[in-house]
């Protein structure tokens, strides 16, 4: 190494050489540290609202004809990706969808009830999982229907949908269309057969073009692609393949993932060992590596690890300050309250989290029995509240403003001190009330939000490290 990621060799054509970063920093910030796909992170909730608390959230959120989002979570899939970090039921057994779907109708009529709604304004519907469609068409046509006798939705509302394109068929597409769907992620991961083998998600290019063009035959107007870097046996060259496939297939959206190796939560991906990962300067030469090629065919980034053409609303949204960011990543429009439904499906109404039962059968028999079936959750206090903005604004703006007398109080006292590293290293730029993330610092965006983060920032000075247990991936 010279001193810097991929310190000279680059691509024969001069697209794709890693940006440059100094390894230094990488060593110096690549530590464990959370997503902010919420703050308070999960691991630092503390106070779980009871049935009624968390309708009286929800309710105050959805006054003056705000929208909710709704999140269905569907976990079943065929098969397990050994990567994964989602909450699945591998199964094949069929007999498993129609009792949890009426699960999933049932919670939706006792919000409905407990808010006093009949039919909830809805601006954004999203099916994930799992595998929604390991459902058949006429399943999801059940599922999507019943739920929107219940919706009041907007004429602007976007519906969405994850999809496996090993399993989604042209009869799936075609459902969804009618449904009124026309926004479609798939999980693509990687295109290289060897990365693909070990993950246990071998899919080929012609699979994913054939659900992306019949996508767009029925009418989706944006594909999103899931990409991960970091996985297993990824090097330079299948990265600059990957990218190479997805210029051919040309999604309007990308999202580049870092992988979380979390084999203490997630058994399976002991089926490689940390000798096959890409780490430090290794794992971010690749994401560097994608992020050139991408913007090479025209791809904007955004945020952490989003890139979007741009004539997509993502992009715009970014551009015009109505980026958000939630539990599935950016949107482009503010998604609270968001309404979580199905098996360990979390929502968020913005002075408040709560999370379903992650267990399926345990989820089925609470919802069976008329309740709401919150296992965990969070009732965020004033502090929370007001550093929740502040790493919102980093994490969709690239900057805040805060106020030494607001809500956070004696936190934001010392933030000038947490901060001083990060500016001194050049990742940030910070006057009397503001802080600005540096390109060369959206690298460390993470880190960055780390120092508005009173909740770990005490637990870490309270705990012995030798004694405190991983939480959290890496951050780089």
């Amino acid at each position: 190494m010279t001193g810097q990621i991929n310190g000279t060799g680059s691509p024969p054509n001069g697209v794709g050489a890693p940006h440059l970063i100094p390894s230094e920093l990488l060593s110096r910030y690549d530590v464990a540290g959370p997503r902010y796909t919420s703050y308070p992170t999960v691991p630092h909730w503390e106070s779980t609202p009871s049935a009624e608390d968390w309708i009286r959230h929800l309710g105050r959120c959805l006054e003056g004809g705000t929208e909710a989002a709704v999140y269905v979570h569907i976990p079943f899939c065929r098969s397990l990706c050994t990567y994964c970090g989602c909450n699945v039921r591998i199964t094949r057994n069929r007999g498993v969808t129609t009792p949890y779907l009426d699960a999933v109708l049932a919670e939706w009529q006792i919000y409905r009830r407990g808010l006093g709604l009949e039919r909830v304004p809805v601006g954004e519907l999203h099916l994930g999982g799992g595998t929604p469609t390991f459902l058949t068409a006429e399943e999801i046509s059940y599922l999507v229907e019943g739920l929107r006798a219940g919706m009041a939705l907007a004429a602007d509302a976007e519906l969405s949908i994850e999809v496996d394109p090993r399993v989604t068929t042209a009869e799936h597409l075609k459902a969804l269309a009618a449904l009124g769907f026309r926004r479609i992620s798939l999980g693509v991961q990687d295109f290289d057969p060897r990365v693909q083998d070990i993950v246990n998600r071998v899919q080929s290019e012609e699979q994913i073009r054939e659900v992306t063009d019949t996508a767009r035959s029925f009418g989706f107007q944006s594909v999103n692609f899931d990409l991960i870097y970091g996985l297993p046996l990824q090097t330079l060259e299948s990265i600059r393949d990957t990218m190479a496939a997805v210029g051919r297939l040309r999604p309007d959206r990308i999202a580049l993932y870092s992988y979380a190796h979390v084999p203490w939560i997630k058994p399976q991906q002991r089926r490689f060992t940390e000798a096959d990962l890409p780490v430090g300067d290794a794992k971010r030469a690749l994401y560097e590596c994608g992020r050139e090629l991408l913007t090479a065919e025209g791809y904007r980034e955004i945020g952490l690890d989003h890139f979007a053409l741009p004539d997509d609303s993502l992009w715009k949204a970014s551009q015009t300050g109505t980026l958000h960011r939630n539990f599935m990543g950016y949107t482009s429009r503010r998604s609270v309250p968001q309404l979580g439904l199905g098996v360990s499906a979390i929502g968020d109404a913005w002075s408040a989290f709560a999370q379903n039962e992650k267990v399926l059968e345990r989820y089925e028999e609470r919802v069976t029995q008329g309740e709401l079936p919150i296992v965990r959750g969070h009732l965020l206090t004033p502090e929370d509240i007001e550093l929740r903005s502040r790493i919102l604004d980093l994490m969709t703006r690239f900057r805040t403003r805060w106020d030494r007398e607001g809500d956070a109080g004696p936190f934001m006292h010392d933030i000038a001190t947490r901060l001083a590293p990060l500016a001194s290293d050049g990742l940030i730029v910070v006057n009397d009330d503001t802080c600005e993330v540096t390109d060369m610092g959206r690298a460390f965006l993470r880190n960055v939000c780390m120092a508005f983060d009173a909740r770990l920032v005490r637990q870490r000075a309270e705990a012995s490290p030798a004694a405190a247990a991983p939480l959290f991936s890496r951050t780089v």
